[in-house]
């Protein structure tokens, strides 16, 4: 089956708008740099270089691409800047994919008695509620049943706006009153879920990062106690990071990887910014599966990462 055989030609098109604006920034930059010249040499490679950090691919990453581009200019003695494009789509792709080497194809799950528990983790602001309320649709258009835990009882708004989304998805959402303990709702979550025999259960957790030792206990304790309900939970430990802040999109990486252990990332509002080089950056950079990506407004527009139908649509 081709990649698009399961990556169909209407997230192939969204996925095409959502990259619009980094795919125009990079491309109208790459043309700009190779004007007047035929081969790829240093002053070309400079330029990609600046092209890169400038779209937040990061500055190691960057430096790990050029190298590469470098190492097969040198052994093929000449390269035509014709082929800059499709050199750096491969590259791209082959970095990816030491990264992000099983590419989910489908919202599915394992097969287990238990219910598949996902923990998400970022600060506020980021599209996590939004995040949540998407991935419970996408689950639910699957087939599968879905139970929400509002783990996050810091802000009453964001109960508030969980209870919203899981009213226009139509899944149940279990929760206490604002400053309640989120280790004894995440509890109350997975017990209900187990005893209505659901799929998958989403436990939002508070978005805040004052202070890394207050996080890191919070989301330990909460992860002790779901144990007590399903053994093996949390099965994914989703951080939610938006892409258009770009590097800001790194340091809360770093500071939620170093605060507990994340398994999985969703990068959001990707469409609305010329940044989306990040998701490159980040994969490369946290050794984490990107999972998801935010690419719009609407209910579909949460996508699964497909590495190579993403680096399709960024050189299309």
């Amino acid at each position: 089956m081709g990649i698009f055989g399961i990556f169909n030609s209407k997230k192939k098109e969204s996925l095409d708008q959502g990259l619009a604006k980094t795919k125009e920034s990079v491309f109208t930059k790459i043309s700009r740099a190779i004007v007047g010249k035929t081969k790829v040499d240093e002053d070309v490679l400079d330029n990609l270089e600046e092209i890169l950090i400038s779209a937040d691919v990061g500055v190691d990453t960057t430096l790990k691409i050029i190298e590469r581009i470098e190492k097969r200019v040198a052994a093929d003695k000449y390269m035509g800047t014709s082929e800059l494009n499709s050199v750096l789509k491969e590259e791209i792709a082959s970095l990816l994919e030491e990264n992000n080497s099983n590419d989910v194809s489908d919202f599915d799950l394992p097969n287990s008695k238990d219910p598949y528990v996902i923990m998400v983790v970022g600060v506020n602001g980021v599209g996590k509620t939004t995040t949540i309320g998407k991935l419970a649709h996408q689950f639910k258009q699957a087939g599968k049943k879905v139970v929400l835990g509002a783990g996050d009882t810091f802000r009453a708004a964001a109960i508030d706006q969980l209870q919203i989304w899981a009213d226009r998805v139509q899944v149940p959402l279990v929760k206490q009153g604002m400053g309640a303990d989120p280790a004894s709702v995440a509890f109350d979550a997975l017990s209900s879920a187990k005893a209505q025999g659901a799929d998958v259960v989403i436990i939002d957790t508070a978005g805040r990062l004052h202070n890394k030792i207050n996080l890191m206990n919070e989301l330990s304790k909460i992860k002790t106690v779901m144990k007590k309900v399903v053994p093996d939970a949390p099965h994914e430990v989703l951080l939610i990071l938006d892409g258009s802040t770009g590097q800001n999109a790194f340091e809360q990486a770093k500071q939620f990887t170093k605060a507990t252990e994340v398994t999985a990332l969703a990068l959001t509002k990707l469409d609305g910014t010329a940044k989306g080089g990040v998701v490159i950056g980040i994969s490369d950079q946290f050794k984490i599966p990107v999972k998801y990506i935010g690419i719009g407004e609407k209910m579909d527009d949460l996508q699964i990462f497909n590495r190579r139908a993403f680096v399709d649509s960024l050189f299309s």
